[in-house]
Formats: structure tokens, sequence, C-alpha cells
């Protein structure tokens, strides 16, 4: 099952997660699209998930017709990359608002705290057919 990560494409900790899962996806599982880009945008709209700035205040997972977002996000792309990731999951067992108050409060500062690029990641030829 294909599983497609829309990220802010400009935020250096969204692009970091993005090299993270590449490397530890050699099946491919995964795609991706920054959410400023044509497809992203479209799969925003087609989930209702255009927020202030035309941007979903998270990154979004979309697999199987399911969304998720904020903690629930990164605890399934974890699960999803499977060997060691997988045991992350189980921090599912706390509380869904106080993971969520975590992911709220980095992802409002991961400009200052991680940085940001002028422009959208450009993937390498080798890696372009993962993205959308």
């Amino acid at each position: 099952m294909e599983t497609i990560v829309l990220f802010d494409g400009v935020c250096n900790l969204c692009n970091g997660t993005v090299r993270f899962i590449l490397e530890r996806d050699p099946r491919g599982r995964f795609r991706f699209a920054a959410q400023q880009s044509e497809a992203g945008q479209e799969l925003l709209r087609e989930h209702g998930l255009l927020e202030r700035g035309g941007l979903a205040d998270s990154v979004v997972v979309l697999e199987g017709g399911r969304v998720y977002l904020e903690s629930d996000a990164a605890l399934h792309i974890l699960r999803r990359l499977g060997g060691v990731w997988r045991l992350a999951y189980a921090l599912w067992v706390i509380p869904k608002p106080l993971r969520d108050r975590v992911y709220r409060l980095v992802a409002r500062h991961r400009y200052r705290i991680f940085g940001r690029r002028e422009q959208c990641m450009v993937p390498t030829p080798e890696l372009k057919r993962r993205f959308l």
C-alpha cells in the first residue's frame, strides 16, 4: 500500500524528515509532495486541509483513504518504516491531546529552531520518481 507524505517544502526539519524516510525505505513504499507544490496543494484541497497560507499545520500522511495528522502522522510513518522504528509506535499509548500538544509546540517553532529554505527541496534524478 502506498503512503503519501505531504510536507512543508521550505522547512529544514521537514526536509530532514523526508531524507530520514527515504534512507530507511528501500522498497519505495512512501511517496512525497511538498505542500507548496501543485500536487501537494491539490491533495490538501481534496482532503479539506488547506489552512492559513494554503498549507496544513501538520505533516499530512495519506494512506488507504485515511488521513493522518500531527502526532498520528509521525507515529504512522515510524510504524510503516518497520524494523526498530516500529517500536516508537508504542508512544501511541500517550494520550493524543498530550502528543499533539508537543507536536504543535515543535511545529510552531520549527523555523526558528531548525531554519527554513528559500525554496522547496528538489529531489535528485534517482529520487524524482518518489515525488508527486
